[in-house]
């Protein structure tokens, strides 16, 4: 029998591992299921991106290795573009490099800045691919609960000192995933001055960017004084252009980092394909989203859930009355009512007592489903007499 890592068997089940599965299964008996886990757009791409793309495909050279080089046109519009977004201006060849969608990109830094028995610190609840990046590395995860009272911030200045001395890197996400929190300028300037401080290296995870409402504008982190001696910045275009299944994203940041990650991602990936490019407003996707926010907060206040309305990302992070466990209830929701939602503890321990919806159907279809959660809640109360949160 063959004997599998210890670094396999670190790493935990993936929250969305088992979904589709169980998907297949009740839609074969008849179920009408609404699909409010994964986070991906059931809009297509902006036509513009797809017009790019059949334009792209009878081009021979789109279709050879990228070699962490990319495209160079789409290397000279990513950084374009963050220079118009943020007013931050980056190297298209030395701070720059394209991913196969942020995810591997994020996992992968911690190969190219982490070493066995150095810490890597990183939230709970949050995005699993910080996790494993720790693990396959061979690295120590820290978790950081993040708490609902604190702005589900991770304040990296108040870890112990021996610890902060042996981090080499931190993952944070603002607009985040799955709280939807912010993160407030003060907040950042904080973070970055403990990581100028101990020399940690900053993944500051930005997928969520542009996905923003009544008004907030999220920043880049390189709007902080002193953030280029310590972050890498990633960003995906799953999201803000609805291009979950493309994968493609990129990272900017120092030419020694940039050049250290392109370093690793050199020995397991040789590049994104070369005709994905898009630059699009994202206007009429915010403001279809922030419709669905607005429908779906409504709803689930009237079912008894005392959510708050998210200023950023694509999710509601939506509290559970006290005794209800959050994986018990997903599994009776998806069972008993044919809504997908995902149970807090699948982002860690400290995402226990909530659960996610992602804002991924119309309005109509977002209320039909949160009648039915409304009902999955009702049941857990007549069952077991929970109280309202």
């Amino acid at each position: 029998m063959i004997r599998l890592s210890d670094r396999i068997d670190a790493l935990p089940r993936y929250p969305l591992t088992g979904i589709a599965a169980a998907k297949l299964r009740l839609r074969e008996a008849g179920v009408d299921v609404i699909d409010l886990g994964a986070g991906d757009a059931d809009h297509p791409p902006p036509e513009g991106t797809r017009a790019e793309l059949a334009r792209a495909l009878d081009d021979v050279a789109m279709h050879k290795y990228g070699f962490q080089l990319g495209l160079p046109d789409f290397r000279r519009a990513a950084v374009d573009w963050v220079a118009r977004r943020f007013g931050q201006q980056f190297d298209p060849t030395t701070e720059f490099t394209p991913l196969i969608g942020s995810k591997e990109g994020l996992a992968h830094l911690a190969l190219a800045v982490a070493d066995p028995g150095d810490a890597v610190v990183l939230p709970e609840p949050g995005y699993q691919a910080y996790f494993g990046g720790a693990v396959l590395a061979g690295a120590e995860p820290v978790v950081v609960p993040l708490e609902r009272e604190r702005g589900f911030l991770l304040e990296l200045g108040e870890l112990p000192e021996a610890l902060l001395r042996r981090t080499a890197l931190v993952y944070v996400n603002y607009p985040n995933n799955p709280t939807a929190a912010i993160a407030p300028r003060d907040y950042l300037e904080r973070l970055v001055a403990t990581c100028r401080a101990h020399d940690i290296v900053l993944a500051y995870d930005n997928a969520y960017c542009d996905i923003t409402f009544d008004g907030y504008v999220a920043p880049s982190i390189f709007e902080i004084a002193g953030a280029r001696d310590v972050a890498v910045e990633f960003f995906s275009l799953s999201k803000s252009f609805q291009m979950t299944g493309w994968r493609l994203g990129f990272a900017v940041g120092s030419a020694p980092s940039i050049g250290a990650l392109s370093k690793v991602k050199s020995y397991v990936a040789t590049g994104a394909f070369q005709a994905l490019r898009a630059e699009e407003l994202v206007a009429p996707i915010v403001a279809e989203l922030t419709i669905r926010r607005d429908v779906a907060v409504a709803a689930l206040r009237e079912a008894g859930f005392a959510v708050e309305s998210p200023q950023g990302a694509m999710y509601l992070w939506v509290p559970l009355p006290e005794g209800v466990p959050s994986a018990e209830f997903a599994t009776r929701a998806m069972e008993d009512e044919g809504v997908v939602v995902l149970p807090g503890s699948g982002f860690g321990a400290a995402g226990e007592g909530f659960f996610r919806i992602a804002l991924t159907q119309p309005p109509d279809r977002l209320r039909e489903a949160i009648v039915r959660i409304g009902r999955t809640l009702a049941a857990f109360r007549e069952r077991h007499a929970v109280r309202t949160p």
